[in-house]
């Protein structure tokens, strides 16, 4: 099956594409991410193009970026999805691959959007329990990073993730953060020939009109509250 596979940079995505690459079935055409036109970093996760070029690099899959503006709306994010969506299904492209866990109405809306042209979904890591899969990564030799997280977190954003953090959280966060809490940077693990070299940089204070569950979390919907993040830049070293 020739696919695509959403990669967000994160931990999810990493390990997620560990398990695709097990499977001889799925040829993977390309890592799609959705980047931040204006600040030239991946979307919501906040980390430079340049981190997520070497990502790709190391892994030997090509990148395939898409470009949007800082918050685009819910029609004009669509519209672009569609168009990308419409070209890898004219390249013979006939899935797509996620690494979502358990947020049913993302997954749905997935789906959709991906009906509209004729893909289908595949999430190697769906309904899996997420302190299984944060002991897995670890285990395999993943190192990951925590680039963004919600305002209440701050104490953890710039932090490489290990068991010490992991216990650490508060008991209502989950601890690969799917709910939206933090999202990573992964800089080393079996899926990559070399680990990417990062330094730690100033960290910044954002606020949102708050995001519908759709890809990556970049779409603004009028009638929710700003969500404020805090961001760690993460330079290549």
């Amino acid at each position: 099956m020739k696919c695509i596979f959403n990669w967000s940079g994160g931990k999810d995505s990493a390990l997620a594409l560990y398990h695709c690459l097990q499977n001889p079935d799925l040829d993977i055409r390309y890592l799609v991410t959705t980047v931040n036109d204006a600040a030239d970093r991946i979307s919501m996760h906040g980390v430079r193009t340049e981190l997520l070029i070497k990502q790709a690099e190391s892994i030997g899959i090509p990148l395939y970026q898409i470009r949007l503006p800082e918050m685009p709306g819910m029609k004009e994010y669509d519209e672009v999805m569609h168009y990308h969506l419409a070209h890898f299904k004219s390249e013979g492209i006939t899935h797509s691959i996620f690494g979502d866990i358990f947020l049913q109405d993302l997954k749905d809306y997935r789906d959709a959007r991906l009906s509209e042209v004729g893909l289908t979904g595949i999430y190697p890591l769906w309904k899996r329990d997420t302190s299984e899969l944060i002991d897995e990564f670890l285990s395999l030799g993943f190192g990951t990073v925590i680039a963004c997280t919600q305002a209440r977190l701050e104490r953890i954003v710039g932090k490489e993730i290990g068991p010490e953090l992991i216990d650490a959280l508060p008991d209502d966060v989950d601890v690969c953060g799917e709910n939206g809490e933090f999202h990573t940077f992964t800089f080393k693990g079996p899926i990559f020939s070399n680990p990417i070299n990062y330094k730690t940089g100033i960290k910044i204070f954002k606020e949102y009109q708050a995001p519908k569950n759709t890809d990556d979390s970049c779409v603004t919907s009028p009638d929710r509250k700003p969500a404020g993040f805090w961001y760690c830049d993460l330079i290549l070293a």
